[in-house]
């Protein structure tokens, strides 16, 4: 193993873990503890309700820019006032072979965002296309074989069907159907994301970037993929916003947009804000527009662990009892170690702080907007399951599918996501040295 070095100062790493293993005096309050027991499923139930009322949310779209303002509204009703936006131009080309379902949609789309000069990007091709109703995939049946671009996940056992759907007829609410109605434009049109940041009063000039996308398709109101993983890092600027919680560090909490497309939001942001991390500007001011970045933690779809798709290809109804938090690292990327770490400290937090399900550690993050951090700097994902051997292999039923919609998950579902929150708050406190003003 290579020796640590890079963004997790070993400072921040001794800090978390003597935090871990002293044990507290008698008397003492842990800061981070009170910090998480705000959480609340309740609010954030509310949280992904309120995002599913502009249904799927899919890029280029008047339901996704209104979502975007939405966004904004709230971090900004939160304290989390310093809302910046990313303007960058993606490019959809039409569609090539094969041909999408009954109202078009994304199936052999290439994507290009450009932000002031980047490189134009391509979807992953993890994804597995497909239009049509259910999309592509495989039928069910075992198998084995490696996922394309996750770094050699395997996919064992009972496979369902999985892919994008593209028709518009198998959503049965006319209303949805309705709202969800404008596509996409062909072309190059401008494209914004959201983001806030809570300054850090002793290191300003470093942070920690925590993500979720707020973009979906499928016809559905994207609640799961990724309205989950959005309403944690908005649930996260809730409480990190309070007026009487400081941090040492700077946190940014980013909600991507364009990940279905192939990631594109997260590129443009690494396009145009890498260059600046950790400039002071105005010079003696104590001001860092972009602090050195730290790590980043993403969160993308995080409430149905329902196990295994039996051999006819259905799931249980219910949450499984062993249900966990899936936390990934990319074992071939070039920050591997440093990744690693980061990943176990969260799994650390996991044990001390969450209230219901516990936390794995995998080597196989893939196809999510930590991935385009990865060779930078530490980057981690949390998922219900594993991208590539899990979700890929059709343990989410609803993933991009009409019946992502809030109404499919129950409070065992909700509480994932929650523990997701617990986790990485927990981490996070401590790695930013967050405490509570008297």
């Amino acid at each position: 193993m290579r020796l640590l070095v890079g963004s997790i100062t070993a400072l921040a790493l001794a800090t978390v873990a003597s935090a871990q293993n002293t044990p507290a005096p008698a008397d003492s309050v842990d800061p981070v503890k009170e910090m998480v027991a705000r959480l609340d499923l309740e609010k954030y139930k509310a949280t992904i309700k309120g995002l599913t009322q502009f249904g799927d949310r899919r890029q280029g779209t008047k339901r996704n820019r209104d979502a975007v303002d939405w966004i904004e509204a709230q971090l900004k009703s939160y304290g989390c006032t310093n809302t910046e936006r990313i303007r960058y131009e993606y490019t959809q080309n039409p569609p090539r072979g094969g041909g999408p379902g009954r109202a078009g949609g994304a199936a052999g789309d290439t994507a290009a965002a450009r932000g002031r000069g980047a490189a134009g990007d391509t979807a992953a091709a993890a994804r597995g296309g497909g239009g049509g109703r259910a999309g592509g995939g495989r039928g069910v049946g075992p198998i084995t074989g490696n996922v394309a671009g996750s770094g050699g996940s395997r996919l064992r056992g009972n496979r369902a069907r999985t892919g994008v759907n593209n028709d518009s007829l198998l959503q049965p609410d006319a209303r949805l159907r309705a709202l969800n109605a404008e596509q996409t434009p062909i072309g190059t049109t401008p494209r914004e994301e959201v983001f806030c940041t809570k300054v850090g009063t002793t290191r300003p000039d470093e942070m920690y970037i925590i993500g979720g996308h707020m973009d979906g398709h499928g016809w559905g109101e994207a609640a799961n993929d990724d309205g989950s993983g959005t309403a944690i890092v908005m649930e996260l600027a809730r409480i990190f916003s309070m007026p009487d919680v400081q941090t040492e560090r700077s946190i940014r909490f980013a909600l991507w947009n364009n990940e279905e497309s192939g990631l594109n939001g997260a590129r443009a942001y690494i396009a145009q804000r890498q260059a600046l991390q950790g400039k002071e500007d105005p010079l003696g001011s104590g001001k860092y527009p972009e602090p050195k970045w730290l790590g980043m933690i993403q969160h993308d779809m995080m409430m149905f662990d329902h196990g295994m798709p039996r051999a006819d290809g259905t799931l249980s109804p219910e949450q499984r009892p062993e249900a966990d938090v899936n936390i990934e690292f990319q074992i071939n990327s070039k920050l591997a170690d440093q990744s690693m770490k980061l990943a176990f400290l969260l799994h650390q937090a996991n044990n001390k702080y969450a209230t219901d399900y516990p936390a794995t550690v995998g080597p196989h993050m893939t196809n999510t907007d930590s991935g385009p951090f990865q060779d930078i700097i530490p980057a981690i994902s949390l998922r219900e399951n594993e991208r590539g051997a899990h979700i890929g292999a059709g343990w989410d039923p609803h993933w991009h599918q009409p019946t992502d919609v809030f109404a499919t998950f129950s409070d065992k579902d909700f509480r994932l996501g929650l523990n997701a929150a617990q986790t990485t708050l927990g981490a996070l406190g401590q790695l930013t040295g967050a405490k509570l003003k008297k």
